[in-house]
This record gives C-alpha cells, sequence and structure tokens, in this order.
C-alpha cells in the first residue's frame, strides 16, 4: 500500500532564492517545477520547495557531507546564519548547523573514522586470550583502513578464535598470526608483509598461512 517518502516539502517565502541556494550553493538539481514549487533532486529524496506567504513553523534538513567544516563555511558565505559550529558529538560524528533565509535549520554532518575515535574498540572475542596476543592483534589491525577495519576486525577475531578452539588453546600470539594471515584474502595477503615485520615477524615463517586457500 505504502511505496515510500517521494517529497520532503520545505515551505519558503522567495522561491527564486531558495531554488538559487539549494541549486548553486549546495549543489542539488532542480527536477521539476510548477506555479509556486520546484522540486530539488539531492541524490536520495526530492525536495519540494513551496511557496507560502508565511513560513508557519522551521523544519530541519540533515545534508551528509564530506569536509563538516568547509561547507559550514560555504554556507555561511551564501548568507546562513549559524546556528552551532562544527563540533563532535558522543555518537561518533562531526555536526554544524546553520539557518537558512526563512529560519529551518540545516544540519551538516558525517561520521568520524575509527582513526578519529580517540579510543580502540574491543575485539569482539569470546574465547580466552592472553594479553599479549590481544595487544598484538589492535596493533596489526592499526595497519587496515578505517573503513574496513570494523570489518576486519569481527572476521579475523572470529578466524583466530576457531583456529584456537580447534587446537583446544586458548588465544595466544602464534594463533594471532596465523588467523590474521589466513582471514585475509590470498590476492591481498601481500599486504600484510610490512605489518608483521613491524612487529619483529618474520613473514617466512609463516609460508603455509600465506599460500592457505
Amino acid at each position: 500500500m505504502f511505496f515510500g517518502i517521494s517529497h520532503l516539502v520545505l515551505p519558503c517565502t522567495n522561491l527564486e532564492n531558495a531554488t538559487r541556494f539549494w541549486r548553486d550553493v549546495i549543489g542539488f538539481v532542480p527536477a521539476r517545477s510548477a506555479e509556486g514549487y520546484v522540486d530539488i533532486d539531492t541524490g536520495s529524496a526530492m525536495l519540494r520547495l513551496l511557496q507560502v506567504q508565511k513560513v508557519e513553523s522551521q523544519t530541519t534538513v540533515r545534508l551528509q557531507v564530506a569536509n563538516v567544516a568547509q561547507a559550514y563555511q560555504t554556507l555561511l558565505a551564501a548568507g546562513s546564519s549559524p546556528r552551532y559550529e562544527p563540533m563532535r558529538t558522543p555518537e561518533l560524528e562531526e555536526m554544524a548547523c546553520v539557518s537558512d533565509a526563512d529560519g529551518h535549520a540545516i544540519v551538516l554532518w558525517r561520521a568520524l573514522t575509527e582513526d578519529e575515535w580517540g579510543f580502540v574498540p574491543e575485539l569482539p572475542k569470546q574465547g580466552e586470550w592472553t594479553a599479549d596476543a590481544e595487544e598484538l592483534l589492535q596493533r596489526l589491525l592499526a595497519h587496515v583502513p578505517a573503513f574496513f577495519r570494523m570489518l576486519a576486525r569481527r572476521k579475523t577475531t572470529r578466524v583466530i578464535e576457531q583456529l584456537a578452539q580447534e587446537a583446544h588453546s586458548p588465544v595466544t600470539r602464534e594463533w594471532v598470526i596465523k588467523g590474521y594471515i589466513t582471514a585475509s584474502a590470498k590476492v591481498t595477503r601481500f599486504r600484510l608483509v610490512e605489518p608483521l615485520r613491524a612487529e619483529g615477524i618474520n613473514p617466512d615463517d609463516y609460508r603455509a598461512e600465506f599460500d592457505y586457500e
């Protein structure tokens, strides 16, 4: 019965200026217009700018951006009013906010990368680990690009614990090294050589793991 949200409606007292703001400053594309409105294609939802005599209530639009500080300054330079400057939140986001000409709040935000969190997430481990084994894996995972690190943390921890469980052993440094290698796709294992060497580990001692299918 319901197919989804087709439009978000943003009332404005000057349709021409609002269209120019969303098109020229923010960079979205007008898709359709008629008497009293312009539809703006945001790439994820249609934003309908609706001409009104008076804005009865303001709304909030959240925009995901690559650089919060740069986007914030761009909107200020275009005549927006500041609400709050770029800041980091407990939800691990960076946010800023401005008001447009009609008082609507435009929130600029991006998710922080793991390298920006200020803490190292715990391993999703279930079995028994020696302290040096856990510390080693955390250091090795630091070499994984932040965008992929969460997935790598889950997969590598699972593989390591499986190897240790099959050997009826707690997780030691040796199982960490072997699992760290075999959890990676064979075609990309060459990237593990330098992180291992940085930890004083000779990759040549683990040829069987590098060759593992």
